[in-house]
Order: C-alpha cells, then sequence, then structure tokens
C-alpha cells in the first residue's frame, strides 16, 4: 500500500467527495432488488453495488454480518466486493466492530488489516468497551501495514448514552475519553491520521471535541433520519474531516448501476456542498 490510510482516505475525499457507499445485503433490500435471499441474490447484490458504486466514492462500507449470514460463501463473496472496490480506488472499510483482548484482538487485526490476509482492507470499525487499551493491537498492526480503524464513540442507537456518555471517575465521559485516546494516537502521525470515531449523524447536540486529528465516520445520512443539515450543526469545525455514510439511500434505487452511481453522485454532490459552505 501507498501512504498510510489517513493520507488515502483524504486523497480520496479530495478527488471523490465526502461520501462513503455502505454495501449492506439485508434480506429486505435484496427482496427490494427482486433477489432470492441466497447465497447466488448476494452475489448478484454486492457485486452490482461494488461494480457501479466504487467507482464513483472515497470509499465502500462492506457490513460483514450480512456476508457472514451465508457462512463461508457469503465470506467469500466478500472478498470479491473487497477486491473489485479497491481495483476501483476506493477505500475499503469493514464494518465489523470487532472488540476483544490479547491473542483474539491480535487474530482481528491480523485478519482484516494485514495485507497478506484474504480478507485485508483499508480500515475496520472496532468496538473500545473493553477499554481502549484492548485495541492495542488493533493499532499496532495497523500502523505497521498502513491501515486504519474506525473507534465507536457517539453512536445514534437509542441504547448508547447510558455507556457513552457516562462520567468517569476523572470528570470524562466514556465517549469523552475515546475521543482523547485516538488524538493521542493521530498526534504521533505527520499528515493526516489513520485512527477516527464513529459519531452518528443524529445524536443531536454535543459537547464533546469531535476533532481527533482523523477522519470522522459519520452513519445515519437518509433512512435513519440524518441531514445534510444535522451534519453542518454536529460538525461545525471539523467538517473537512466528515466521511459520510449511507447504505439504504443509495442502495435503493437498485438495481439498476446507472440508478446507483446517480444516486451516489448526488448525495456525494450535496455533501461536498455542506463541506465548502463550512470551510
Amino acid at each position: 500500500m501507498s501512504d498510510d490510510f489517513g493520507t488515502r482516505l483524504r486523497e480520496a475525499m479530495r478527488e471523490r467527495g465526502p461520501l462513503c457507499a455502505g454495501i449492506d445485503p439485508h434480506a429486505s433490500l435484496l427482496a427490494a432488488w427482486d433477489l432470492p435471499d441466497t447465497v447466488d441474490g448476494l452475489e448478484r447484490f454486492a457485486l452490482t453495488a461494488a461494480e457501479a458504486l466504487a467507482p464513483e466514492v472515497a470509499a465502500v462500507k462492506p457490513q460483514s454480518a450480512f456476508f457472514e449470514r451465508f457462512g463461508s460463501r457469503g465470506v467469500a463473496v466478500l472478498e470479491q466486493v473487497v477486491a473489485t472496490s479497491r481495483e476501483a480506488g476506493a477505500q475499503v472499510v469493514l464494518d465489523v466492530k470487532r472488540g476483544d483482548i490479547g491473542s483474539t484482538a491480535q487474530g482481528y487485526a491480523d485478519a482484516y488489516l494485514d495485507p497478506a490476509s484474504p480478507l485485508a482492507v483499508d480500515a475496520i470499525t472496532v468496538s473500545p468497551y473493553l477499554g481502549v487499551g484492548s485495541l492495542g493491537p488493533v493499532f499496532e498492526t495497523a500502523r505497521r501495514h498502513g491501515t486504519g480503524a474506525f473507534v465507536l464513540a457517539l453512536t445514534s442507537n437509542p441504547e448508547a448514552p447510558a455507556f457513552q456518555q457516562a462520567v468517569t471517575a476523572d470528570g470524562r465521559t466514556v465517549a469523552g475519553s475515546v475521543l482523547d485516546a485516538l488524538r493521542e494516537l493521530n498526534a504521533a502521525t505527520w499528515g493526516h491520521g489513520s485512527f477516527g470515531a464513529v459519531v452518528g449523524a443524529t445524536i443531536g447536540d454535543t459537547a464533546e471535541d469531535l476533532d481527533v486529528g482523523g477522519p470522522l465516520l459519520v452513519p445515519g445520512l437518509g433512512a435513519q433520519g440524518g441531514t445534510a443539515d444535522d451534519v453542518r450543526r454536529i460538525f461545525a469545525g471539523v467538517l473537512d474531516r466528515v466521511l459520510a455514510s449511507s447504505s439504504r439511500e443509495v442502495l435503493g434505487p437498485g438495481p439498476d448501476p446507472t440508478a446507483l452511481r446517480d444516486a451516489a453522485r448526488r448525495t456525494s454532490e450535496e455533501l461536498g456542498r455542506l463541506t465548502e459552505r463550512g470551510a
């Protein structure tokens, strides 16, 4: 890989806009495309989406669970999606939300962040709720191979605040301590940090400092209720770091590849204008 993930992503966002297209082969989306909920349907859906969207957007984000539910054949399709997307020039962020300790954490890191793996991607999503320190093997492996990670910080699900906004012994929120840890990690990196935070577009207002020195993966646009105005309000001052993720909004016009590309372009252009206004 050339450069590190933070630099590659920044360049891709500059050239293609700040959209991350989700590739989520949910059963309901397969049905909407008149495809069977089988491995064959999965393959047709996922590869059609990857071939149409990956040449257009800065990043694609396959949701691993929707491939894993079909077992080894589903994971083989995921490998094809990753290869197709990377060949088209998109950064691949695999949404796996892994989080464990010790050798198990290292195993996950090797599976997704080591170029020698058949499932190697540019970055993965990870969960810090066994302690941010438990993600050490992920961060170290990413540094070694020029890959990256997005750490859950402020998510939009209604159950999240009980954990993420809880106050720790030192007076910080749990989310604040995650964001602080990311700032520390990225401070050691020249240029654009490779360790980002996941912050939902529907969290409402927050007093947390969202400038972590790296990218911000922002899900929740479109079908989940997040709008461009929400992004502008929540991420004022760090809009240039926002990689906004949209899945159903972009995938809905399928299976026509032209319609998929048009949806991605419209969304990316809208987000690009938002960034310009916020600059």
